[in-house]
């Protein structure tokens, strides 16, 4: 099943770090499955206010996901972004096209 990274970052210093990070993050990505859903786009805020960015990133599965976020590729460019953007990061599953919203009170 899919699952996804999922940042929601604030406060992104767009410096030389970051644009490193942004260079490099791609070929982290690729021997995982990953790829970006979203990467932020600005949203159509229609409930509540949004502040930031948010970024998704599909992975095959949860393991793939988690092997990224853990890979020494990954980490070796993650201090580049810690530095300079703050934020909250999950890796979570997605659902199959047929979930329904009643699926989680079973």
């Amino acid at each position: 099943m899919t699952a996804y990274a999922v940042a929601h970052l604030n406060n992104v210093d767009l410096c030389a770090d970051v644009v490193e990070y942004l260079e490099r993050i791609d070929d982290t990505l690729e021997p995982f499955g990953g790829r970006f859903v979203v990467h932020g786009a600005r949203p159509d805020v229609r409930e509540g206010e949004w502040h930031g960015d948010l970024i998704m990133v599909a992975f095959p599965d949860l393991a793939a996901a988690r092997a990224w976020y853990g890979s020494d590729a990954y980490q070796r460019i993650l201090p580049l972004r810690l530095q300079h953007a703050s934020g909250s990061v999950i890796l979570i599953d997605g659902v199959d096209e047929h979930h329904k919203a009643t699926d989680i009170l079973a």
